[in-house]
């Protein structure tokens, strides 16, 4: 088949997990013979398309910032739908895979899509619905919310990455039958060829240097300062409690300002962006990981930590997709979004040995779900629906 996957972000030029789906979708549908062009913007210096690892990127428009004032830019991605049309429709694709944030550009895949008797499908990483009042406030959340819905009615082909994501979708009014789950899935070779990063370790629970890890983008929604506040009250248990935060973002100064308000600043360390296989390493130096975040399209981080062996403690939050892929008490802990409940949750998971040893055990069997191989067999089955 010749496939289109059109979203303005690409990896490795913008790091996310939707970036990182469709390349590792893509190179694999490559690899079996099936080829493979990825519409977005122009990250790269040079020619306009280029081959990428076995796959042909399209750059439609100049690199623009994605994001202004913490929000997703909307004129950038109302520039990506109209630069898209002329270039989608240059070639014939026996199917057209759209993301749909930031919408527009799902409009301009349906029209290609129906200009050129192309069958499209929609993935949805996430379904925002009534959280996109708190997203850009009442008025502009009002039309936001009114474009998601839209683009809900647009295709009777839709693929949500998470049962969470579908159960949302459907509360959107779109049919069961009109959604295919294909999880976002993780490389189970690759991580389990990684080491655990070596250094000072921390007390039992055999060769690991941190107690705790989270792994994201410092932002409100993702609650650091509600961990930072956990890490207070584990030390008043365990006084050499390690923390590592792996991430960077607009947060980080006041952060690390209430990392030494709170007298936890040499219990914490802030590790910045890390480099794949060195995130993996710190994951398995790490007895837990733990993601309070408000907001998760899908929790690709879970899913890392388990291939790891690592139990996760999240929250319990309207829009946290992440805790529909823990399940509690067996290879984690969903717990409410307050400092002393992940400090308990935390502490319950790692004081005992075999108790421990237990949750990694689950934690690692769960992983094999979610390799890309059996993923990418999936989508390919799914895809073969539309052949003519």
């Amino acid at each position: 088949m010749k496939i289109a996957f059109v979203y303005d972000a690409i990896y490795p030029w913008v790091k996310g997990g939707a970036e990182m789906r469709i390349h590792e979708l893509g190179k694999r549908l490559s690899a079996r013979g099936h080829e493979v062009h990825i519409f977005g913007i122009k990250w790269w210096e040079g020619e306009d398309t280029i081959e990428y690892e076995g796959m042909t990127l399209h750059g439609v428009c100049k690199a623009r910032n994605l994001y202004v004032n913490g929000r997703r830019s909307i004129s950038e991605a109302l520039v990506f739908a109209v630069k898209l049309f002329p270039e989608l429709r240059k070639e014939n694709f026996d199917l057209i895979d759209a993301s749909v944030f930031p919408y527009f550009s799902c409009f301009t895949a349906k029209a290609v899509s129906f200009l050129k008797n192309t069958p499209s499908v929609f993935t949805w990483h996430e379904v925002w619905d009534d959280y996109w009042y708190e997203y850009l406030g009442r008025k502009q959340g009002f039309f936001g919310r009114i474009i998601e819905k839209l683009v809900s009615k647009l295709s009777g082909n839709n693929i949500a990455v998470s049962d969470w994501t579908k159960q949302r979708l459907e509360a959107l009014g779109t049919a069961g039958e009109k959604i295919q789950v294909i999880p976002n899935g993780i490389d189970i070779k690759m991580i389990s060829e990684i080491e655990p990063e070596e250094g000072r370790y921390s007390a039992g629970m055999g060769r690991k240097i941190y107690d705790i890890i989270f792994v994201g983008r410092l932002i409100k929604e993702k609650n650091v300062d509600i961990l930072i506040k956990a890490v207070t009250f584990s030390k008043n248990n365990f006084p050499d409690f390690r923390c590592c935060i792996v991430g960077d973002g607009p947060e980080k100064g006041a952060l690390l300002e209430l990392a030494k308000k709170e007298k936890v600043y040499n219990n914490v360390e802030f590790a910045g962006f890390q480099e794949y296989r060195a995130l993996i390493g710190k994951i398995k130096a790490s007895k837990v990981l733990v993601l309070p975040s408000s907001r998760e399209g899908f929790g690709m981080v879970v899913i890392e930590a388990f291939a790891c062996g690592v139990p996760v403690v999240t929250v319990r939050e309207k829009y946290n997709a992440a805790q529909s892929l823990v399940e509690d008490g067996v290879d984690g802990l969903v717990v409410e979004l307050e400092d002393r409940e992940i400090a308990k949750g935390v502490e319950k998971i790692i004081k005992g040995e075999t108790r421990y040893r237990k949750f990694s055990a689950t934690s690692l069997s769960k992983a094999g779900e979610y390799d890309w191989e059996k993923i990418v067999s999936e989508l390919i089955l799914y895809y073969n629906r539309f052949r003519v």
